[in-house]
């Protein structure tokens, strides 16, 4: 899903930069440009074609501007959302947010079994990613396996489409920008290839790369790996 416009990114404020006008009537999005859980608010912001009814506000996460905890968000993390004189948080609760109370391309089927599905799916992604990130310090790989394994089976469920509900949901949204990070990191650092024996994941990843809202919200797979080196780099 498109505008068809293709959006300028605004540059990301830091300690130095003046604020933008709090409570001013725009809805406002705070991101980071390299902030999975930011990520996911941002795809869904944009497939909904909200670009213009909703401002980027991206934010330096290495040198945040001390406004952002004292007037927008206490907790001082990203994303957050402006909107109606309030400010809230939390990316699963956003993407939901943004699905009830926006216009736009719908994000949950109609189907019972499928919106059970999609909230059973949701609610795994905190396991997911402990699943993952625990194996970067882990001589095995199976626990990272096991979790791949079960978006294997997701995918797999309904059969009628590459989607984990058979279109493209909140649910993919969910995990895409995880996904986007751990195959080239566990590529390059464990030489474990997530697809082998994974059909349906391979197929996922492949469709999932050709939604343009989630293909704009991108980064270099070089540039993710490295900074997961980085931040792990005591792990090795």
């Amino acid at each position: 899903m498109s505008s068809g416009v293709k959006e300028v990114l605004p540059p990301a404020l830091d300690s130095s930069s003046e604020p933008p006008a709090i409570f001013d009537g725009t809805t406002k999005l705070y991101i980071s440009y390299t902030c999975p859980y930011a990520q996911r608010v941002w795809i869904t912001r944009n497939y909904k074609g909200l670009q213009d009814k909703i401002k980027l506000i991206p934010i330096d996460l290495q040198n945040r501007p001390a406004w952002y905890k004292e007037k927008v968000y206490p907790p001082n993390k990203v994303p957050s959302l402006e909107h109606n004189n309030e400010v809230k948080g939390e990316s699963l609760d956003l993407i939901k947010y943004l699905e009830g109370n926006f216009e736009g391309p719908s994000l949950l089927p109609d189907d019972p079994a499928k919106r059970e599905f999609a909230e059973e799916l949701l609610s795994y992604t905190n396991s997911f990613n402990q699943a993952v990130v625990s194996s970067f310090k882990a001589d095995s790989i199976s626990e990272a396996g096991a979790a791949f394994d079960y978006l294997e089976n997701a995918l797999g469920k309904f059969g009628d489409g590459p989607f984990v509900l058979g279109t493209f949901s909140l649910v993919d949204i969910a995990y895409a920008p995880f996904i986007e990070r751990y195959q080239p990191f566990l590529l390059d650092v464990k030489k474990y290839d997530i697809t082998v024996g994974r059909p349906k994941l391979a197929a996922w990843i492949q469709e999932i790369n050709k939604i343009e809202a989630y293909e704009v919200t991108k980064r270099d797979p070089k540039e993710l790996a490295e900074a997961f080196k980085r931040r792990f780099s005591s792990r090795f």
